[in-house]
């Protein structure tokens, strides 16, 4: 892997975590207005569907959010908030399907079923320190592939951090992506502000924007302006001071900006 605070800006499109619609903003107040762990929950639904593909837009629909195939019509999912439950319901799948579903929604046609057993695919390669080699893509199934291959106690840092930037980051564009064999976050149009990557006895999470956060994290870097929080496997992770910091560095350039 390069040096964690990389020299050139990213190319490529960025995917999609918002839309500044009249039903966005719908779906901004209703999530606001639930006060609890249903708005939160509902926020990071959201997050995660909006995440699958850059075509899905939200509407508001029997006073409940939709989230549609905007290219070719069909709703995908509804997000339903009640007193003990958020529920959603799909029209197809969730998460990883939401793509096949969008496929059907365009084609009109049924999948086959395979009349031979589905062999298991081949585990990721882990490289040096145990760092899983994910091939470079965009969005959030990229980065969920990248934190399901990672070895022993390292997957669970990697699930809690991608659950607090989600959060962090549920009410602004957000991307997420795989380079370099490392999930990057960022806020489309600002460019990338965080990314972890797995070493032999610690997963280090960089923040390329880390020397304008109060209080800074706590690696030093070469960079004057990036930082590092390394996570040993008997750590506390301070979830709150990472969201923190995730929520300054959203309100500020990252790398790759433009």
């Amino acid at each position: 892997m390069p040096a964690m605070t990389p020299k050139k800006p990213a190319k490529g499109a960025k995917p999609s975590a918002g839309r500044a619609t009249p039903a966005g903003k719908r779906i901004d107040q209703r999530i606001r207005d639930l006060a609890d762990w249903r708005g939160a929950t509902l926020a990071r639904m959201r997050a995660l569907v909006l995440s699958a593909d850059r075509s899905i837009i939200e509407e508001w629909k029997w006073n409940n959010p939709i989230w549609s195939h905007g290219a070719h019509g069909g709703i995908l999912c509804t997000g339903e908030a009640y007193a003990k439950v958020v529920k959603l319901t799909f029209a197809r799948a969730f998460k990883a399907l939401v793509k096949s579903a969008m496929a059907l929604h365009a084609t009109g046609t049924t999948p086959k079923k395979s009349s031979s057993p589905k062999k298991n695919p081949a585990q990721p390669r882990l490289l040096s320190g145990g760092n899983p080699q994910i091939a470079k893509a965009d969005g959030d199934l990229a980065v969920q592939a990248y934190i399901a291959a990672m070895p022993g106690w390292k997957q669970a840092v990697g699930r809690r951090i991608d659950a607090v930037a989600t959060r962090a980051l549920a009410n602004v564009p957000a991307a997420k992506a795989v380079k370099w064999n490392s999930p990057f976050y960022g806020v489309e149009g600002q460019g990338w502000l965080l990314s972890f990557h797995c070493f032999t006895k610690y997963v280090k999470v960089a923040f390329f924007n880390g020397a304008s956060l109060r209080p800074p994290p706590p690696g030093p870097s070469k960079s004057d302006d990036t930082r590092y929080l390394d996570v040993h496997e008997h750590d506390s992770l301070d979830e709150t001071q990472l969201a923190a910091w995730i929520q300054q560095a959203a309100a500020l350039p990252g790398w790759g900006k433009g």
